[in-house]
């Protein structure tokens, strides 16, 4: 899984440098980034996020109780219901789209609100094709195949990239962006054929239907509604995010894109990947373990959920250290070019540096979430989100677009006040829901030893990191950002391994061990 969102993170990388490359930080970009929002909203809600918190574990369960026809008939009912209900949504949202601008970009005025417009009605039509591709990854996830589904954006991101390359410099930006959003629309298609024949070969039999007798079905169901709220209170959250920005001068709306999709890259890779192969294995779990007797279910979940905390934290402690420190580096390789200018890179790299705070608890938080869902309660999650919201809003709006103008400072510096702020509502949603979980299994956690050693690690390779940037810019200040990058970032890496594995990190020791029998096998073979 961790493979697969590899590929596609490295290929949405690629799309965004050659997106910076035509649009910089300018009003087609603030437009574009905006106009994504909403079809993105539809699809996390009735997508991914919802089909694992309640597909899988229904579906899994019944995996490992081997009902395999109950299976297909829960998988087949579910697509026919997704297909007609985001169809549906997406008809309307053609039509609702002048009415829904106001919400997500208050501040767009003139040319900037009507191409967004423009946007969001080329985009809604992709959405029941990205809802059907996370039906697809639900089934293949809860068969174990994990690679197939995670590599698909792949498709989607190249043909935004074909779509930027063959057009870019050949079209003014507004009607680049009309053609880049016809490419996002294609590339939905292609996502969602190459799963199909993987799907339908595991599925018994598909017979599409509506039928709501099925007492499986009705779990489903029963799941959705609370999940479905819980994921439109987490995207809420990111509109807000989105709206304040807005509100921003020109410019931060794009920032704020290009500075989440760096922070998402390792939530996707190791916090997305964790949690949801970890739904899958333990909703299988509670299936096998349902008919067996003086077997404590709650110490099994606890034990997974908490070797994957460590998982998660022996990767994401490093990953918040190098965004702080190294952001610029960071930023300048992968956007410095074109119509990117330095001072974007400072921009977006204070919003990476506020995101980056929220980073463990965001990563984390996915984990327990999947914890309550494997335990069929999508409630809790739903209560602490809301939450979160509330706090988000009011933070937001005070530190983000209040403050600056009470201080008397640039307004454009709002932007990292708004990305710490929501990176302080994540740290208040992940320490509910581990309170929460504990009242339900027991108290869990990561050992004191582990976190003064990954944080140990860490800190050592920041200061070798800044000391390798302060070396490149001294005596090659005129190297390309992404040519600085490779020796600060690598030397950032090594020293984290080098130093965990002394300190006794067990994940750092294997990576280590693995890598000098890789040597030795090259070098006996030579």
């Amino acid at each position: 899984m961790a493979a697969g969102i590899f590929f596609s993170r490295i290929a949405g990388l690629v799309r965004d440098r050659a997106f910076a490359h035509y649009f910089g930080n300018s009003a087609a970009a603030d437009a574009f980034r905006a106009a994504q929002k909403i079809p993105n909203f539809l699809q996390n809600l009735f997508g991914e996020g919802v089909l694992s918190g309640s597909l899988i574990p229904v579906y899994a369960r019944l995996l490992g109780e081997k009902n395999q026809a109950e299976a297909d008939r829960v998988a087949s009912v579910i697509a026919t219901l997704l297909a007609l209900v985001t169809s549906v949504l997406a008809a309307l949202g053609i039509l609702a789209t002048p009415f829904l601008i106001g919400v997500i970009a208050p501040g767009f005025e003139g040319e900037k609100r009507e191409l967004t417009i423009r946007l969001v009605q080329i985009l809604f039509p992709g959405i029941a094709l990205l809802v059907m591709s996370a039906w697809c990854l639900g089934i293949l996830s809860s068969h174990r195949r994990f690679f197939l589904s995670y590599a698909a954006p792949v498709l989607w991101n190249a043909m935004i990239i074909g779509a930027l390359l063959f057009w870019g410099g050949r079209e003014p930006q507004n009607e680049l962006a009309e053609t880049v959003a016809w490419g996002m629309v294609a590339g939905c298609a292609l996502q969602l054929i190459v799963q199909l024949p993987s799907v339908f070969r595991l599925l018994g039999s598909f017979r599409p239907a509506i039928d709501l007798a099925s007492a499986p079905v009705r779990d489903v169901l029963r799941n959705f509604a609370p999940v479905v709220a819980t994921r439109g209170v987490v995207q809420i959250s990111a509109y807000i995010d989105n709206m304040l920005a807005s509100l921003l001068p020109t410019g931060a709306v794009a920032a704020l894109g290009y500075a989440q999709t760096i922070y998402l890259l390792p939530v996707s890779l190791f916090g997305m990947s964790v949690s949801a192969a970890s739904l899958s294995e333990m909703s299988r779990a509670q299936g096998q373990l349902a008919g067996e007797t003086n077997v404590d279910s709650n110490q099994a979940l606890k034990a997974h959920l908490e070797r994957g905390a460590t998982q998660i934290s022996f990767f994401i402690i490093p990953s918040m250290a190098a965004m702080l420190v190294l952001g610029d580096v960071i930023v300048g390789a992968l956007y410095k070019t074109g119509a990117f200018s330095r001072q974007d890179v400072i921009h977006v790299w204070l919003a990476l540096a506020g995101c980056a705070l929220g980073l463990p608890a965001s990563t984390l938080g996915r984990l327990y979430s999947s914890t309550f869902y494997a335990l069929q309660d999508a409630r809790s999650p739903l209560r602490i989100a809301i939450l979160r919201v509330v706090v988000v809003t009011i933070l937001g709006y005070v530190s983000g677009v209040r403050l600056p103008q009470w201080l008397g400072v640039d307004p454009a510096y709002g932007i990292v006040c708004l990305t710490a702020a929501s990176s302080f509502a994540g740290w208040l949603e992940f320490l509910l829901l581990r309170r929460k979980l504990g009242q339900r299994i027991g108290s869990t956690g990561l050992t004191f030893s582990f976190l003064v050693s990954a944080i140990g690690a860490a800190l050592i390779a920041s200061g070798a990191g800044i000391g390798a940037k302060w070396a490149m810019n001294k005596l090659w200040f005129t190297a390309p950002a992404y040519i600085v990058a490779i020796p600060v970032c690598g030397l950032f890496g090594v020293v984290y391994f080098l130093v965990g594995g002394m300190l006794g990190l067990a994940q750092a020791q294997n990576i280590l061990r693995r890598v000098m029998k890789l040597g030795l096998r090259k070098r006996s073979s030579t």
